[in-house]
């Protein structure tokens, strides 16, 4: 089975998961939204810190979304709308006011204390078998336990969004995840030849070893038939990403969803123009709402 197969390689997710114990800490009110600081475990004495952004006036249970941060030494600050920054990069707080539960977890390499290798090191001396992508991938299956457990979400309409690294983080959450009901990865680079793939806090040197075969447009179909979108600049992903689409299209139609599906290429270089913004917001809008 593809599944195991890409586990096999990736590494084996944890079957029993250690609880959550969360801790809702500093809390801005802000117009329209709050913005809270929270943490929760991963692992039995591993923790993680998010910032949650929840809109106001809202009735009943919400759809939410998990937003994995770009590469960027102060993690989620830019998205959360935590620091001044282009208002194209503050993927958070678009979606908070759209009236989605937002989550911004921040991505293990950079947990304080070590650099990024050194915190792939300090996950392997727990988990020798993993590679940098299966912690990513834990990551984003606690990010929805976390959603989960609130009372306003609606467990249903749970989705994620990533831009650059956290395109890379939002495609392996929704390919073992099936609670990510919809997915939009910008400007990741789809293909494994396509960007630092090979990186260890990704997928590690194997990737580049000859007669290896493995791709991402298996991990892409194991998203089918749920929701993908794929947004691509002439930078990490252009046209040539196009043929990863291609190829897990017939997954899609043969599950009955060729509408759940799409791509677009902005031509904007690795961005998050206006344009991809509101594709991006409405694809999201049509499979959460």
């Amino acid at each position: 089975m593809l599944t195991q197969e890409w586990l096999r390689f990736m590494g084996e997710l944890p079957r029993d998961k250690a609880p959550l114990k969360p801790e809702f800490l500093e809390k801005e009110v802000l117009p329209g939204f709050t913005r809270q600081k929270v943490k929760y475990q991963i692992e039995e004495g591993h923790f993680t810190d998010a910032i949650l952004l929840v809109p106001d006036n809202a009735k009943g249970k919400l759809s939410a979304i998990v937003v994995f941060h770009p590469t960027y030494p102060k993690f989620y600050a830019r998205v959360a709308g935590l620091e001044p920054a282009e208002e194209e990069r503050q993927h958070a707080l678009h979606l908070v006011k759209r009236g989605y539960v937002v989550l911004c977890p921040r991505c293990y390499i950079y947990e304080d204390g070590a650099d990024m290798k050194g915190n792939v090191a300090r996950v392997q001396q727990r988990h020798p078998n993993w590679t940098g992508m299966a912690r990513m991938t834990w990551d984003g299956v606690r990010a929805v336990d976390f959603l989960e457990s609130l009372p306003n979400v609606d467990t249903k309409r749970i989705g994620g969004f990533g831009h650059s690294l956290g395109a890379k983080e939002v495609l392996y959450a929704a390919a073992f995840d099936e609670r990510y009901k919809v997915a939009v990865s910008s400007e990741g680079g789809i293909g494994l030849g396509f960007s630092n793939w090979e990186a260890v806090w990704y997928l590690g040197p194997r990737i580049r070893q000859p007669g290896f075969a493995l791709e991402n447009h298996q991990v892409l179909a194991l998203i089918a038939p749920r929701a993908f979108l794929l947004l691509a600049g002439e930078s990490a992903d252009s046209d040539r990403s196009w043929a990863f689409i291609d190829a897990a299209r017939p997954v899609y139609q043969l599950l009955g969803a060729p509408q759940n599906i799409g791509w677009l290429n902005h031509r904007k270089g690795h961005s998050y123009p206006t344009e991809a913004r509101a594709i991006a917001e409405e694809f999201l809008d049509r499979h959460l709402k």
